[in-house]
């Protein structure tokens, strides 16, 4: 076992801003741009809710100025010839992912049991050739265009059903083979699918190696710092825990195991978020997605950033300490505040302002909040 590099908490917390692209503006507001940041950050992760911005959106906001809502769709999304830039399918969980991943998910995907519930048996015969039959001559089209193949069985998770269409069962069982992909969304936000060949001519068929070396470096690269505890961020990487993957990764140099002072939790980091410059961070005050990179372990960030993080949206209202949908706030490499607030039309209202430590950072919160506002569309600002 290789010894652990012990880092301050101070130091964690400028290498994990710098590391993760919130220290300084680095992008363009355009297509090249937001390809450029989805290639850094590795993963998006998604989320249908959109309060100020979905998730997604959120995430690109607060790392490139002057971006409009909706724009993380549209750039990373089929161009004027079809050709997209990225894919949708698990990794932390449903995330948006460079093209260049595809080759893995399609060689490996298949191999993997996690989205195999019996799907397959609920679907009439011939169903799969019919949508990929469709998809070659009408793709890329949303679900709810697609010819009606009958009704399945619907399953019951705690209230949550799944589609009764079995046309969309199908698709469903293709997009997780990566026999399909989800290309992009169209004008309503709807999903798009096509046949990789179309989305992506230039990664559907190019060879990839084995899933565990090629994943657990890409999740580590996304995380910054990887818990080596279990969890989410080890979804569909079970397996590379238990036959030698990490050790091999870590003896070879390309992973370094990592202690932070005063925590006891052990981390897993790319050589390179040791090695590389730290970028000094600007004023701006960025206005975080709850499902921020720099938010995926609530421990570290507790323990780095001195800042307790719960998102409460699936919490019943009385038992909500903060609110609904609450944004941390990161000014200058620290998280000192929490910001709800919805945009609706061409209003955008500050429901409630929480500043971590007392100390408020009035100018940088007004810019922050204009500026996002605009890239909402709301020429109204109220509450503020």
């Amino acid at each position: 076992m290789s010894d652990f590099v012990t880092l301050s908490a101070n130091e964690a917390r400028r290498r994990m801003v710098s590391w993760l692209a919130l220290a300084q503006p680095g992008f363009s507001a355009d297509r090249q741009g937001v390809g450029a940041l989805l290639s850094r950050l590795r993963h998006i992760q998604l989320d249908p809710l959109d309060a100020i911005g979905t998730n997604a959106d959120l995430v690109a906001m607060a790392r490139i100025d002057g971006l409009k809502r909706g724009d993380v769709y549209r750039h990373l999304g089929p161009d004027d010839a079809g050709v997209s830039p990225s894919f949708e399918h698990m990794a932390k969980v449903r995330c948006i992912l460079p093209a260049s991943f595809f080759p893995w998910y399609r060689v490996n995907q298949p191999k993997l049991s996690w989205w195999d519930d019996g799907k397959e048996k609920r679907l009439p015969d011939g169903a799969l050739e019919a949508v990929l039959a469709e998809l070659a001559e009408r793709g890329p089209v949303t679900p709810q265009l697609l010819a009606d193949l009958g009704r399945v069985a619907q399953r019951d998770w705690s209230g949550w059903k799944s589609t009764g269409k079995a046309a969309t069962l199908a698709l469903e069982v293709l997009w997780a083979r990566c026999e399909v992909v989800v290309s992009g969304k169209d004008g309503r936000g709807r999903r798009l699918y096509d046949l990789p060949s179309r989305a992506f001519p230039e990664h559907a068929e190019a060879e990839a190696g084995p899933w565990g070396e090629w994943a657990l470096t890409q999740r580590a690269d996304a995380a910054g710092m990887l818990p080596a505890n279990m969890g989410p961020w080890w979804s569909m990487l079970r397996q590379a825990r238990k036959d030698g993957t990490v050790d091999r990764l870590v003896e070879s140099g390309q992973l370094v195991r990592v202690r932070v002072e005063g925590s006891t939790r052990k981390y897993l980091v790319p050589a390179a978020f040791l090695e590389h410059e730290v970028q000094p961070w600007d004023d701006r005050l960025r206005i975080l997605g709850p499902l921020d990179p720099l938010l995926w372990d609530r421990k570290l960030v507790g323990h780095a950033f001195a800042f307790d993080y719960i998102w409460e949206v699936y919490k019943p209202a009385a038992k909500r300490r903060w609110g609904w949908y609450v944004c941390p706030l990161l000014h200058c490499g620290k998280l000192v505040g929490r910001l709800e607030a919805r945009s609706k039309g061409e209003v955008f209202e500050v429901q409630n302002l929480w500043w971590e430590d007392g100390g408020e950072r009035r100018a940088a919160l007004v810019d922050a909040v204009e500026q996002h506002a605009e890239g909402c569309g709301a020429v109204r600002i109220i509450g503020l």
